[in-house]
């Protein structure tokens, strides 16, 4: 070229998409692609005013913004039984699944899929019944299905199959009214569950509710609703949920692995308040409700976490394998 700012294409048939720019490095993007990029921004940006604009109005929140509710409840410690701060890690999780799994949506056979019409529409009924009934849970429930749908209608089963996890994943970021319910439970559950394994040990403890106090050393204690356990319990089953997608080799391990999270959650819960009231035998009160009792949470965490990762293992082993190699060394010394 004359100029020298064009670049050759190298298209069959002297075919020439338009060059931006040589100087800021920009590809060639062929005008099917440059219809999909505008036909997507177009989607998101519906999307954002749907959900940002035409929610309903919530108290506290005083918008109309779905997402904006959504956020309050992530900062909020204080009026819930429930911690949702991990909601800030849970998109960026989503997007990594997207990232790894990039190659076989690239690669998956694109076409329309009218079933996937349906799934939008069902979600579509679903934000206008949120918004009429000021739930906006189920408005976020139904961009979760739309985030999911729009792409099953578009592209196929192929892809939407393929974005069942990181879409579902999105779930972990919806705070779900009801869990706030179980924090009682859990208080309860922990409180005595722990005192009576501290009786088993010799160490003389009495419950009053959700309070376990002992009346030889003079500990007491209040387990409040930060130690119930539902925060630990929120966070393992997120990120078990990640562990168990990328390491269990069927869909049956995959659910085995997850719901494990829950007990491994609560009892480690029990383990942390059981050792608050043995470290309270053993030195005192005020060293357990001090620097252990905001640091305990952090090693049993840890300790569940490598029982998950344990558990994870055991799953995949091939238990035959492994007797056949048994066999064989007994059978060697014999």
């Amino acid at each position: 070229m004359s100029n020298g700012h064009t670049l050759s294409t190298g298209l069959p048939g002297g075919a020439a998409p338009g060059i931006w720019s040589e100087r800021w490095r920009l590809a060639a993007i062929p005008r099917e692609e440059m219809l999909r990029l505008l036909f997507v921004s177009v989607m998101v940006g519906l999307l954002y005013v749907m959900f940002h604009f035409l929610g309903n109005t919530v108290e506290n929140v005083q918008s109309r913004s779905a997402f904006q509710w959504m956020f309050a409840r992530w900062r909020d410690k204080i009026s819930f039984g429930a911690d949702y701060s991990h909601g800030y890690l849970i998109p960026f999780v989503s997007l990594g699944v997207l990232w790894y799994k990039r190659r076989e949506l690239f690669a998956a056979t694109r076409r329309i899929n009218y079933l996937g019409l349906g799934v939008v529409v069902m979600a579509l009924a679903m934000h206008w019944l949120g918004a009429k009934m000021q739930q906006t849970r189920i408005s976020l429930m139904s961009l979760i299905l739309l985030l999911w749908g729009i792409p099953f209608y578009l592209l196929g089963w192929q892809t939407a199959k393929l974005l069942i996890f990181p879409c579902a994943y999105l779930i972990f970021c919806i705070p779900l009214n009801f869990l706030d319910t179980l924090a009682f439970p859990l208080r309860m559950f922990a409180s005595t569950t722990s005192a009576q394994f501290l009786n088993s040990i010799g160490i003389a403890a009495v419950q009053r509710g959700s309070a376990i106090f002992s009346g030889a050393s003079g500990f007491e204690f209040d387990v409040a609703d930060p130690c119930s356990g539902l925060r630990s319990l929120l966070a393992m089953t997120a990120l078990t949920a990640v562990y168990a997608y990328f390491t269990q080799k069927t869909l049956l391990k995959k659910w085995l692995l997850f719901l494990c999270s829950i007990p491994l959650a609560v009892f480690g819960n029990v383990a942390r308040i059981t050792t608050i009231a043995m470290m309270a035998e053993a030195f005192g009160q005020q060293v357990a409700l001090g620097i252990y009792h905001d640091y305990s949470g952090y090693i049993l965490f840890a300790a569940a976490i490598a029982l998950m990762v344990a558990l994870g293992s055991l799953f995949n082993m091939n238990y035959r394998e492994q007797f056949e190699k048994w066999k064989s060394s007994l059978f060697a010394r014999t």
